[in-house]
C-alpha cells in the first residue's frame, strides 16, 4: 500500500480529537515536506510521517507510538512508516533513528512546538510575523515553552546536516504557509 495524506488523515482523526494535537500534527508535517523538498525525497511519504507521528498519543499516552505502530501494521501501512514513527521516541522504544527521514522527523518534531509558543506570545498572534530572531531570543529562556526540547532540534539538526538556525527558520518557514491551519493566522488576537 502506496500512503496518502487522506488515508493518513483518516487514520489520525479517528484517533485524535484534541486540536492542539491536531495541530502539532500539521506542523510537523508541513517541516517534514520542506525537507523532503529540499533533499529530493518522497513528499507524500514525509508528510505523512509527520501527519502520524503523534496519532495514538491521546488515547494511548502511556504506550505512545508503540500501540501507533501496532495499529499501523494491522492496518498493512509500509514498515518504513511504522519504523519511522517508533524511531521518533527512540528512548522509549529502542529503535534507532537511522534513515534521514527518522532523523529529520526527530529533527522536526520538538521544534515545532517551541515555534507555536513563539507565535502565541506575538500581540499579533501570527506566525507569519516570527522572525527567527525571535526564536532565537525565546531559545535561551528554558522555562518558556519548556515542554519543547531544544536538545531534540539541536541533534536533529545536527544529524540532518543543518546548521542549527537554518534549520529552525526552514521549519518556521514550513509552518507560516500553513498559518491558517495552525489558526496562527492573527485570528486569536484580541482586538
Amino acid at each position: 500500500m502506496e500512503p496518502t495524506r487522506e488515508e493518513a488523515w483518516k487514520l489520525l482523526t479517528e484517533y485524535t480529537v484534541n486540536p492542539s494535537l491536531v495541530k502539532h500534527m500539521l506542523a510537523v508535517e508541513a517541516g517534514m515536506r520542506a525537507y523532503a523538498r529540499r533533499f529530493g525525497e518522497d513528499e507524500e511519504k514525509w508528510g505523512v510521517v509527520g501527519l502520524l507521528h503523534d496519532f495514538d498519543y491521546e488515547r494511548f499516552p502511556d504506550d505512545h507510538p508503540q500501540t501507533g505502530a501496532r495499529i499501523l501494521r494491522e492496518q498493512g501501512w509500509p514498515e518504513e512508516i511504522v519504523r519511522a514513527v517508533l524511531s521518533h521516541a527512540a528512548e522509549r522504544t529502542g529503535v534507532s533513528r537511522e534513515s534521514l527521514m527518522e532523523k529529520t522527523l526527530y529533527a522536526v518534531d520538538d521544534l515545532t512546538g517551541l515555534i507555536v509558543a513563539v507565535a502565541l506570545v506575538r500581540p499579533s498572534k501570527d506566525i507569519r510575523d516570527v522572525k527567527i530572531k525571535s526564536v532565537k531570543k525565546k531559545w535561551k529562556d528554558h522555562r518558556f515553552a519548556a515542554g519543547a526540547h531544544r536538545e531534540a532540534a539541536e541533534e536533529g539538526a545536527a544529524a540532518i546536516g543543518m546548521e542549527l538556525w537554518e534549520h529552525v527558520g526552514m521549519v518556521l518557514e514550513a509552518m507560516k504557509g500553513i498559518a491558517a491551519d495552525l489558526e496562527l493566522d492573527g485570528r486569536l488576537a484580541s482586538g
